[in-house]
């Protein structure tokens, strides 16, 4: 029976997404190019061997436009042979690139994948891909949900309100992970995974400092006069320091068969056990990763307490607190290096940005299972399962 393992995860430092950023001047093809060489060197493999790299990119426009990922492998100077698509499903762009490259591995489609993503939001903000006035829901979503779906910020607080999360947890939480973060840095946990950029060396959004007296400062970030008369049960606790701020970076994994390791003598990282994808409601938006998490458990026949390690995309404070009280997660497992509150979300990067912490992660704490889930704007998330080899 086939496998699908990882032997080889790498990320850029993550740069502040604006224009003072250290990583601002890097076109984001050379953001992603810098991941792609550095995964093939550090692999030792012949690139030629490589049957497509599949890559994630939220905001494809402008110079992340016409195939960021094809491009990227060009300009790494890699094979022509190989080809590349990129794909999008919001945040978890680069996760879902992973679920269809490991699904290639295991198909007997690929014998070698490599998954990637990239995101330069200081060059392409938000919303880049939508022109003022133009919509991108069409008549039939809009007569379903007559009322409109709200942005994510929205959608955070909602969830902060229905599951009674107060801005002190956030906050508390948001100190946390940067302290994780930052003892990380300190420890060199994060020397294996990083390859630095220029003079960017670390992660440019950790601050080591920060406490819940300084967050208790920020003002709300997404209060909103008419929608505050339609949420009333809003508390508008969501503010810039207990949500992930926007970034700048690129991440790739290498995914081959086991077979494929053995024969290249190649040592795997973790073995890509199970997959899920969901649907939630897209008002509250950022749900799915409880739905997504039993659904990935059930199908790789685990229990809760048999993972080791969580990954789960910080991108906001309220997600993962309210993930945690719905399946009941011990916190000292979650998110262990700090999560992108502090480390950063460079929105198509993030999901192999979460595979490449949590392998190296696994093997650094002798885990044997690890489990992945990203929140997706739309109502949707990604769940994998990977186990230690």
């Amino acid at each position: 029976m086939r496998d699908a393992v990882i032997v080889e995860a790498v990320r850029t430092p993550i740069g502040k997404g604006k224009q003072n950023g250290a990583l601002a001047g890097t076109h984001p093809v050379e953001l992603l190019s810098h991941t792609l060489r550095t995964l093939v060197e550090r692999s030792g493999i012949d690139p030629a061997l490589v049957d497509d790299v599949i890559g994630g990119c939220v905001d494809q426009v402008g110079e992340q436009a016409m195939n960021t990922t094809r491009y990227a492998w060009l300009g790494a100077g890699l094979p022509e042979s190989v080809p590349a698509t990129t794909v999008d499903r919001q945040c978890g762009s680069s996760q879902q690139a992973t679920h269809f490259a490991a699904q290639g591995v295991l198909s007997g489609a690929y014998d070698i994948a490599v998954a990637c993503g990239v995101e330069s939001m200081s060059r392409v903000p938000m919303w880049s891909n939508v022109p003022p006035g133009a919509d991108p829901f069409g008549p039939g979503v809009a007569a379903r949900y007559p009322e409109g779906l709200v942005p994510q910020g929205i959608s955070a607080e909602l969830i902060a309100a229905k599951w009674s999360i107060g801005r002190t947890a956030m906050d508390e939480y948001a100190v946390m992970s940067h302290r994780r973060a930052a003892r990380s840095w300190a420890d060199g946990l994060f020397d294996a995974e990083v390859a630095p950029l220029g003079e960017l060396t670390r992660d440019e959004c950790v601050r080591p400092g920060t406490t819940t007296g300084v967050l208790a400062g920020l003002r709300p970030a997404y209060h909103d006069p008419v929608l505050a008369e339609r949420f009333p049960q809003i508390d508008w606790s969501v503010t810039a320091g207990n949500a992930s701020p926007v970034n700048d970076g690129a991440s790739a994994v290498l995914i081959m068969s086991g077979d494929t390791a053995r024969q290249l003598g190649l040592r795997p990282l973790a073995r890509l056990h199970s997959f899920a994808v969901t649907g939630s409601d897209p008002l509250l938006m950022l749900t799915g990763v409880i739905p997504a998490t039993e659904k990935v458990l059930r199908r790789a026949g685990l229990r809760l307490d048999d993972i080791d390690l969580f990954e789960v995309n910080e991108a906001f404070a309220a997600v993962v607190l309210a993930w945690q009280q719905e399946t009941g997660a011990d916190l000292d497992r979650v998110n262990v290096h700090g999560g992108a509150i502090a480390l950063g979300h460079p929105l198509g990067a993030s999901g192999t940005r979460l595979t490449t912490t949590l392998v190296h992660a696994m093997r650094e704490r002798g885990a044997r299972y690890g489990l992945q889930t990203m929140c997706e704007a739309g109502g949707l998330a990604n769940a994998m399962i990977l186990e230690a080899l």
